[in-house]
């Protein structure tokens, strides 16, 4: 952490960017994908026109996002390497990738488990 601290403004905001759009791929693009779903199969009862045009729009956007975060990771590297610093690669990019994942994991399961009614799935009868 004081490596990136040290590393300047405009890196301390590149990997801020980089985080912000990692959330927004783990979870805005689900939620927005399975919003517009919901709309497409509420306007035409059509699931399975609903299902291709969610597949279809979480590529599109997981492509788009994936190219917006490669362009901030090198950036990023840029920086690092006109400060005369050794280029880290993708180094950072994928430890943003990595944390980000693991936050939205936990935010999803508490979702489930508190607002989603999860926590009391039953098993059966006997069990």
């Amino acid at each position: 952490m004081r490596a990136l601290l040290r590393a300047g403004t405009g890196a301390l905001l590149a990997v801020t960017i980089m985080a912000l759009g990692s959330l927004g791929l783990w979870i805005g693009t689900p939620l927005l994908w399975l919003w517009v779903g919901s709309q497409v199969d509420g306007d035409t009862e059509s699931l399975s026109l609903a299902l291709v045009v969610m597949g279809f729009g979480v590529l599109v956007t997981v492509w788009i996002a994936a190219r917006v975060l490669a362009v901030l990771s090198n950036r990023f590297r840029a920086n690092q390497v006109a400060q005369g610093r050794p280029d880290p690669g993708h180094k950072v990019l994928e430890t943003v990738l990595i944390v980000t994942a693991g936050i939205a994991i936990v935010v999803f399961g508490v979702w489930f488990v508190l607002f989603a009614g999860g926590g009391a799935v039953s098993l059966g009868p006997n069990l």
